[in-house]
């Protein structure tokens, strides 16, 4: 049974992949202009001191914007570590029981998560917060993407929840994992 909103996750997980490129072409540039100084003094020439202020302030809130956004895609892909020694063990009549309560438990942290999380961007936009990097940028806007990332991991783990519930409820014994093992079950 295929997750109804795997288009949001897939676009969490475009937007992470779009902070990774982000960063790799930041430090690309980066590279390349000193590697550019470099070969200029190297010549006898005054290097054009080019350069990107604040890349790695800006690689930081990239690589954690690439982080929470990509966390509902990959719930859904079985991507994240599990620790299923003990819980494979069990019948499918007890394991999706368990699987049960654990998403529940996953669920209530991760809702507390996205309350704080929204919580902060908002007083962070009220009070007009900023980095205290070279770039000054806006709080609220790296936490907004936290904030969203998390977001979408809820509505993963709330739709995993009541698929199992569903499957609890009338089939116990055909448990098995709701995670998709690749897209061709994604549309």
């Amino acid at each position: 049974m295929p997750f109804k909103f795997a288009l949001l996750y897939r676009l969490g997980a475009w937007g992470a992949a779009a902070c990774m490129v982000t960063i790799c072409g930041l430090v690309a540039l980066q590279v390349t202009f000193r590697v550019l100084d470099a070969l200029l003094i190297l010549v006898g020439l005054r290097r054009l001191g080019l350069g990107i202020t604040g890349v790695s302030e800006l690689a930081a809130y990239l690589l954690v914007g690439a982080t929470f956004l990509g966390l509902a895609y990959t719930f859904v892909h079985h991507a994240h570590i599990r620790v299923t020694l003990l819980l494979s063990r069990l019948p499918s009549r007890f394991r999706v029981w368990v699987e049960v309560w654990c998403l529940i438990v996953a669920l209530a942290i991760a809702l507390l998560l996205a309350y704080g999380l929204v919580e902060l961007a908002r007083e962070s936009l009220h009070y007009r917060d900023v980095s205290s990097g070279f770039l000054s940028i806006p709080l609220w806007i790296p936490q907004t993407v936290l904030a969203t990332g998390v977001g979408l991991l809820c509505l993963a783990l709330a739709e995993a929840l009541l698929m199992t519930l569903r499957i609890a409820a009338r089939d116990p014994d055909s448990f098995r994992e709701l995670t998709a093992t690749d897209d061709s079950d994604l549309p």
